[in-house]
């Protein structure tokens, strides 16, 4: 587990898949301020957004939350609601960030 989050391995996964912090931005209804300070360890994830980023880069959730800091919560530790609705907002991330690269923004 990494102790501060882990720009380097984040950026390298976002490259590999040809993805930008501005979508991953986009994607978790982040403002691109609100991203920055989570790559510069100034802003804790979400379990949904780590769900959200574990989706988008092709990970499992437990990879993204270990490389997020210490105290990052690792999804599905909630209730089956919780469980459900996190799937929910995270499909329709993945599908609002993948039309706006269709569209070309």
């Amino acid at each position: 587990m990494a102790l501060f989050f882990d720009a380097e391995w984040f950026d390298a996964r976002l490259g590999e898949r040809g993805l930008s912090r501005r979508l991953l931005a986009a994607a978790a209804g982040l403002s691109e301020a609100e991203i920055a300070l989570v790559f510069k360890d100034q802003r804790e994830l979400s379990a949904a957004e780590v769900a959200l980023f574990a989706e988008l880069l092709g990970v499992e959730a437990k990879e993204v939350a270990d490389r997020a800091g210490i105290s990052t919560p690792v999804p599905g530790q909630g209730s089956a609601t919780e469980a459900r609705i996190t799937a929910l907002e995270r499909r329709v991330a993945v599908l609002e960030a993948e039309l706006r690269r269709l569209k070309g923004g």
